[in-house]
């Protein structure tokens, strides 16, 4: 994702339980379609939530694409829900973007890390 490219791979951090995950599984139609800038745009605007944690993404070579972000608390995950233009990009996303999408949301109550050369 644009801005991180020049920090090494990793997935989000761990972070002090409980949180929540919000889990968006989709499948894309063919085409861009105008989606790569849209979903730039939102990983800038949902950075400016109080309580966004981050976002891990990623997309199967067979198309099916994972994005959790992670939020503080069920009142972050609302203002985002909320966001008019986050709004404006979900009905953009049934009309031209996705063939289909699920939504998760889970309270985390565990979380753990392990990141190779860090005791």
């Amino acid at each position: 994702m644009g801005d991180m490219s020049d920090q090494p791979l990793a997935p989000v951090a761990a972070h002090e339980p409980p949180y929540y995950a919000v889990v968006f599984t989709s499948v894309r139609t063919d085409g861009d379609n105008g989606y790569g800038e849209t979903a730039e745009r939102m990983e800038e605007l949902v950075k400016e939530i109080p309580g966004f944690l981050g976002m891990d993404s990623a997309r199967t070579p067979g198309g099916l694409g994972i994005t959790v972000g992670y939020f503080r608390d069920a009142e972050a995950i609302e203002e985002w829900r909320g966001d008019m233009e986050h709004r404006a990009a979900q009905k953009q996303g049934r009309e031209s973007w996705y063939e289909s999408y699920t939504v998760h949301v889970a309270k985390v109550e565990r979380s753990h890390g392990f990141r190779r050369g860090q005791g």
